[in-house]
């Protein structure tokens, strides 16, 4: 029975990431040339998000700023999910909710990317920072599940929205990774010049 489970995990995740390819394509696309945009104009990615997402951000910052599959310039990404000193100071001082903002707002740029997560699209301290990339004239790239909750509210016509078609978080959250695995490469093949697909 427990391999039973185990094997219904991985069907369930695959036939999500089967029904997303067609539905999520084009906003990652247009993800894509956001970051890429910012990047070639020296411009730099925030982002954040909370619990799991708060891991994917950080995972897709190493990945611009180290490498993803090839070589190439290292490009500019903060997580704003790692400082524990600047965390602790703000929810301490003020409040938990603008821990990303209060960042965005310190760092952010006009011509910057805020990649925002939130699976529920609902998490306070992610919709705080989208309006602080707002002030700073910076498009915001948000992966959400669950029809986007209040950040698909909260988003301008120039933002650029990632959403899962599922209610549950594992299954939103793993699509989500292969969403930013998705820009990783998208970027990586503009800026190379590659047009083939990949292997």
């Amino acid at each position: 029975m427990l391999e039973q489970r185990i094997q219904q995990h991985f069907i369930d995740s695959a036939d999500l990431k089967y029904q997303s390819a067609q539905i999520l394509s084009k906003p990652i696309a247009a993800a894509v040339q956001a970051l890429l945009a910012c990047v070639t104009s020296g411009g730099k990615v925030l982002a954040c998000g909370n619990g799991g997402s708060a891991a994917d951000a950080q995972h897709f910052s190493a990945e611009f700023v180290g490498r993803f599959e090839r070589e190439r310039p290292e490009l500019g990404a903060i997580a704003l999910t790692t400082d524990s000193s600047i965390l602790t100071a703000i929810a301490n001082d003020y409040d938990y909710s603008v821990v990303f903002a209060k960042q965005v707002r310190a760092l952010g740029q006009a011509g910057d990317v805020l990649v925002a997560l939130s699976t529920s699209g609902n998490s306070a301290s992610v919709l705080q920072a989208i309006a602080a990339a707002h002030e700073r004239e910076m498009t915001v790239v948000a992966l959400t599940g669950r029809g986007g909750g209040k950040m698909a509210q909260a988003l301008r016509e120039t933002d650029v929205h990632i959403c899962v078609p599922h209610d549950r978080t594992a299954r939103i959250q793993e699509v989500h990774i292969l969403a930013l695995h998705c820009l990783c490469d998208g970027v990586d093949a503009q800026l190379l010049g590659e047009q083939e697909t990949p292997t």
